[in-house]
């Protein structure tokens, strides 16, 4: 038997060699993994200092309901109104709920998506487009379960508090104490079926676009950079997408995480009565302000990400 005969029978990955590629992307994935979870963090704490106030606009119209309890009427009354009462600072309401929150999002969201990734490619380094859903599916069930619902809880409950006549939340710390002194643990956690399909498609949604996008930019050179500032075009448009695409489950998910959501049995007769009491547009509400924050939200998002894990991926070897 010759030289190259036996290697082959000790080493059969030698005819086999997407089996090592794997294997290597396999032990590797942890610590790619790790650095998006690093860069992800980062990139969400930055990242909601820079958009909050649209955040807030967008839940203020999708708390305010038909009728004699209606309170604003349209995006700059909303904003006129909050100004003058409180002052610029009052578009802040409830941001340090969202900086504490947006750290473990991001992180767990990037974290995930780059751990499925390396996972699911193929022997090129490329992901099939049900693998783009797919991984971006997986990171948005991992950022609701692990950081959104709470998150979105405590901030919905904040600036709803803050409509009512005698604001009782005096800050985060005492007004987390108050939500689940009344409400227990799980009055932090409503909204967890709304909340996991809004983020599961919303990721899925923008994951698939935003890498499609940089595929296609790419075209036969996949080792092409892509500029950031293109990186943050096909950002926004992936944002609007995922925009258009699941604005009604972000209506339902804020309705049943308000401090009227006792009212609601479940997620779907929350969107019953929200048809029947207000009409199909109302699972728009919100639309305008939502799609300028986000476009704006995940242009800069995966800007920041791409640059700090261009900048990991040099020096963290």
């Amino acid at each position: 038997m010759d030289r190259s005969a036996f290697a082959s029978l000790v080493s059969p990955y030698r005819r086999r060699p997407w089996m090592t590629e794997h294997g290597a992307a396999a032990a590797d994935s942890g610590q790619v993994g790790l650095k998006g979870i690093v860069a992800g963090g980062i990139t969400g704490g930055i990242e909601i200092c820079i958009t909050y106030p649209t955040e807030y606009v967008k839940t203020q119209l999708q708390l305010d309901e038909k009728g004699a309890a209606k309170k604003y009427n349209g995006i700059f009354d909303c904003v006129k109104k909050t100004v003058g009462e409180r002052g610029f600072l009052g578009l802040y309401r409830g941001l340090s709920v969202l900086v504490y929150g947006s750290i473990p999002k991001s992180a767990a969201r990037f974290g995930a998506f780059e751990f499925l990734k390396s996972n699911s490619v193929d022997s090129r380094g490329q992901l099939s487009n049900s693998g783009k859903l797919l991984c971006g599916l997986g990171a948005g069930v991992c950022e609701a379960i692990v950081a959104v619902t709470p998150m979105e809880t405590i901030k919905v409950k904040f600036i709803n508090d803050q409509r009512s006549a005698n604001p009782k939340f005096k800050g985060f710390a005492h007004g987390v104490g108050q939500i689940i002194k009344t409400e227990g643990i799980s009055g932090i956690y409503k909204g967890l079926t709304p909340t996991i399909l809004k983020q599961g498609s919303n990721q899925a949604i923008r994951f698939f676009v935003l890498e499609s996008l940089k595929d296609l930019y790419k075209g036969d050179d996949l080792t092409k950079p892509v500029p950031k500032l293109v990186v943050g075009v096909f950002g926004a448009i992936a944002g609007a997408a995922s925009v258009f695409g699941n604005t009604p489950l972000d209506v339902v998910k804020t309705r049943m995480q308000g401090l009227e959501a006792a009212k609601y049995k479940n997620t779907a007769h929350c969107a019953v009565e929200i048809l029947k009491n207000e009409g199909p547009a109302a699972f728009y509400k919100g639309t305008v302000p939502r799609l300028g924050r986000v476009c704006l939200d995940v242009a800069i998002t995966f800007m920041i990400y791409d640059s700090f894990m261009d900048l990991f991926n040099k020096v963290w070897v």
